[in-house]
Parts: C-alpha cells; structure tokens; sequence
C-alpha cells in the first residue's frame, strides 16, 4: 500500500518563495570593501535572485549547467546560491585562495559556462583566464567604478530582466550546487549538492539539537561561501527568514566583533582559527565591545582548543563543536549535552563539548578497523566512515576516486577517530597527520591542543618529521602571545604531566606565524615541506 501524501519535490525554489513572501521585512547585511554596511531585505533577494535566474536563461543556460562564483561573502553571492539553482543551473563556488592553476583545473573539470566574480578579484580571474574556456564572465560592481571593457556588468545585467520568470520542473536529485575538496591529497575533486540534500540538511541544521538556527537568530556567516557549500547556513537561513549578516572581505578579529555588537549577531559560524584572534582581542581590550546577549559558536574544520572554549565561555561566546566534510554538505555531527549531562560536573561537561559530538538526525557513523568496527569504548580508533541522506555517493566525474566507498557504500572520511557509549565521536587525526615513532601511534591534535593550553602559546601545530632511529618524531611549531616569554624546556615540561615521555616533542620552533588553508585551517603540509630536511640532534 502507498501513502496518499502529495509527490512534492525537494528543491529550492519553494525556499527562496518562502524567504521573498513571508519574510519580506528581514534583512539581509554586508560589509563592502571599503567597511561601510549596505542592507537589503529578503525581498530584494527574492526579487533579484529571480532576475538573476531569468538573465541566465536569456543567456542560453541549459538544465544542469554549471555556474561558477569568484566572490566573497556578499549579497550578490547570496543571489547567486539561489537564482543558479532555481534556473535550473548548478552553483559551482570557486575558492579564491587557490593557486591560479588550480582554480583553471577545477574550471575546466567542472566544465564551468559562466562566472560571476567581484571587481576586487578579477586580478584572480585574469590570471587564469588564459586557462580556462568560459563563454560569458559577469562582474559585479563594488563601487563607483565601471566595469572594464570586455566583461558584463552584472547590475546591467540584471536590470535586463521583465520579471517574467517561470521556474522549470526540476527533478530533487538533479544537482544544485558544486563544491571542490580543498586538494591536500592530490588533484580537487567535485562534490554535486543535490536539490534534496540541501534541503534535508537545511531542515536537519534547524533543529535545537544540532545549530538551533531559528527566525529570531542574527546569523554572521562568517565561513568562506566559496567552502564546503557555506557551511549550508545561506539555505537555512533563508528557509528560517534568519537575518543574515556577512563580513565581506573582512575576517579580522575587530571587524568581526564590531559586527556583533552593532547587528546583535546570536548565532556566528567560523573555523576554530577566527575565534583564536577574537578571544586575544576581547582579552585585550575589556569593555570595549558591548553584547545583548550571549553567542553561540558552531566551529568545525579543525578541533579547538579548551582554553579558547573556556576563554570564549567567559565572554560569553557559546562554542559548538561540529564535525563535517565537503562531501556531507558539511554538517555531519554537533556536539550539544544530553538533558541529563546538563546535570554533570563542568570538567564532564567540557569533557564532552570538546568531542565532535553526535551525528545529526539520519546521519550514520562508525569506526572501522581492519578487524571490523571498532567497540563504542571511546578508546579503540580507527577510520571514521560516514553515510546519509546528504553524503557524497561519489565525486563528479572521478570514477578512480571511486576507492574511498566502501563495498556496502560507507564514506571512507580519512579521519581517524573513537566513538564513545554515548555515540559521540572524537577525532584522533587526521590519518595523514598521525605521527608514528618507533611503531607506537602519535596524535598531533592531542599535543596541539594541549600545547594551546599555556598562557604563552596562541598557536601551535605538531608535524611528524623524519626520524633516521625511530621513522618519525613530533615537532612543534609555536607561536607566541604578544610579548610572552618561553622555552623549548618550559613547554616540555608543560606537556609532561599529559603525556609518556616518548609522546612529548623532540624539538620545538618557535615562529611568527603558522601557514594556512584557503579556508583558515593550519596547512601542516606547509609545514612538512619546510621541515622536511630537519636534522635531529646526537
């Protein structure tokens, strides 16, 4: 027997009808380049999104063409998320931070027909140009200044539009959205959001257990757009009628905070490595910034600290860990207490907010070791796989990928991990990333994040270096708070409290700063490559 409930098709148009009709009054606020705020509301979105689709099909789009973005956190990307799509196009954001070449091989591959790229960055978009084989680019104006000869001008562009646009039909499983992995294991390789996927994870990422993103919330989405499918949070917000808040090209600690203060952002998303720099601010300056109510933090990328977690508790910034991937749209998992944990002692607490928490609804994890799954002891690591309604079942066009699903259609994350009686997961390492001295296993972010826990460390990243008796030894790499004063010595002796002596750093080098991904994280490939010839003291 079948259900009598109507075949209605998960896509995004009924999210951005929504975001237009009954939230109409809610604004949407970015910062441009030169810092000054521009406001529009989600009726200038749905208005403008919708003339962006209808300009695109008057410009020969066809079903399932790709799209691509060059741009910063803006509302006319926030156009682009949704005028794309909802003409039947695939949005493909292209990660400014990449090498030139990169960015051409990840154009080229995806197959990309259009860009749409802020005036600010066509020095980027020129120095691949030569490279790539797009038929139209459309630059969206910052300021005053018009557009050079040669390229669209996207208002122009825009203002082109009757009004006169019908949705087509789309299918749920036809592609929404593209995505590139950041390319730190080989070649980029293309993740294709369906229409269904992002609206179930936009549904999931609602929910009080996981973001807890409601219509009351002032969102600062201040993760990169152009990474991981923004984090998801543009849908979201837009299905919720969430006023959305986004920084532009400005991600220091001080415009951030300004932010917050003057829009009475509730709800910010950010890699660990962001709330570093607004923790030293706010302990810098006291008083200097007033907030209306306390912050809630998701964080994911890389684990943070728990001194910047009690540092942020503090000022009463609220920091959540989430763990996510590229090829799960991101949200994955989201580490908020059990009721009956809000009863425990603060170190329990802490103890279970520095996991990466427990898979969201319809997620499915396990660890799994050449033996089989690992117990749910929080102690047996092993590869962490993933699988769910919103998981990558493959990578566009890379059937040789086709290795990292296992042969029941897990996802092969690369993560090594445990998985405690409470189904929270903790991550271990990164596999690629796990130090292995004298056949004994080592984990870099243990080290690091408890290297962060000194009063003179602001950052640190731990890297296994080649070691001719024991394969492999950690060494650290520091950096220092502002005039504090330490040594090798000191932060050995730090460690050795935590950690077996075979477990603590050969040798620490202290710097001025440490290397970083596209998208903030610390780039310890970076870091292999400058230390590679080190050479070990007899």
């Amino acid at each position: 027997m079948r259900g009598t409930m109507m075949d209605f098709p998960l896509t995004l148009a009924p999210i951005l009808e929504r975001a237009g009709k009954l939230f109409s009054r809610i604004e949407v606020v970015w910062q441009r380049p030169d810092r000054s705020l521009a406001r529009c509301t989600y009726a200038d979105l749905y208005r403008r999104a919708r003339a962006l689709a209808e300009a695109l099909t008057k410009a020969g789009l066809r079903r399932g063409d790709r799209v691509a973005t060059l741009m910063w956190n803006h509302a006319a990307h926030l156009e682009a998320y949704f005028g794309i799509p909802v003409a039947g196009g695939v949005l493909h954001t292209l990660n400014l931070r990449l090498h030139p070449g990169e960015i051409a091989y990840i154009v080229n591959h995806a197959e990309d027909r259009f860009l749409i790229v802020d005036d600010v960055l066509l020095p980027i978009c020129e120095s691949f140009h030569g490279q790539v084989h797009l038929e139209s680019i459309i630059v969206v104006p910052s300021g005053s200044k018009p557009v050079p000869g040669g390229y669209e001008d996207y208002e122009a562009w825009l203002g082109q539009a009757t009004g006169d646009f019908a949705y087509p039909q789309l299918d749920e499983n036809e592609a929404a959205a593209m995505c590139f992995t950041s390319g730190t294991t080989g070649k980029s390789k293309g993740v294709a959001y369906s229409h269904r996927a992002i609206v179930l994870h936009s549904f999931a990422q609602a929910l009080t257990d996981t973001f807890g993103m409601t219509h009351r919330d002032v969102v600062l989405q201040i993760a990169s757009m152009f990474h991981a499918n923004s984090w998801g949070i543009p849908f979201t917000a837009a299905m919720l009628g969430a006023k959305l808040v986004l920084p532009g090209p400005h991600n220091d600690p001080e415009s951030l905070l300004d932010l917050i203060e003057h829009e009475q952002v509730s709800l910010a998303c950010a890699v660990p490595t962001v709330w570093i720099g607004v923790l030293d601010a706010l302990e810098k300056n006291p008083g200097r910034w007033k907030f209306a109510s306390s912050v809630r933090l998701p964080t994911g990328g890389s684990a943070p600290p728990e001194t910047l977690m009690r540092g942020l508790d503090r000022h009463g910034f609220h920091l959540v860990q989430t763990w996510g991937m590229t090829e799960s749209t991101p949200m994955a998992t989201v580490s908020q207490l059990k009721c009956y944990m809000e009863e425990w002692p603060e170190e329990k607490k802490y103890e279970v907010r520095l996991k990466q928490g427990r898979p969201a609804p319809f997620v499915e994890l396990r660890v799994m070791r050449p033996e089989g799954e690992a117990p749910r002891d929080a102690k047996t690591a092993g590869e962490l796989e993933i699988r769910g309604p919103w998981v990558a079942a493959s990578y566009y066009n890379a059937p040789e990928e086709q290795h990292r699903w296992s042969a029941d259609g897990w996802f092969r994350t690369g993560d090594i991990a445990t998985i405690d009686s409470e189904g929270y997961i903790k991550l271990v390492d990164r596999a690629k990333d796990l130090i292995k001295s004298g056949g004994e296993w080592i984990s870099s972010v243990d080290l690091e994040n408890a290297l962060m826990g000194h009063a003179a460390v602001k950052e640190a990243a731990v890297i296994a270096v080649p070691h001719p008796k024991w394969q492999e030894r950690p060494l650290a790499v520091v950096v220092l708070r502002d005039g504090a004063q330490v040594t090798a010595e000191d932060l050995r002796a730090f460690l050795a409290s935590k950690f077996a002596k075979w477990q603590l750093p050969d040798a620490f080098v202290f710097a001025k700063q440490i290397p970083r991904t596209s998208v903030g994280k610390f780039q310890k490939t970076k870091l292999r490559e400058q230390f590679a010839d080190w050479k070990w003291e007899k």
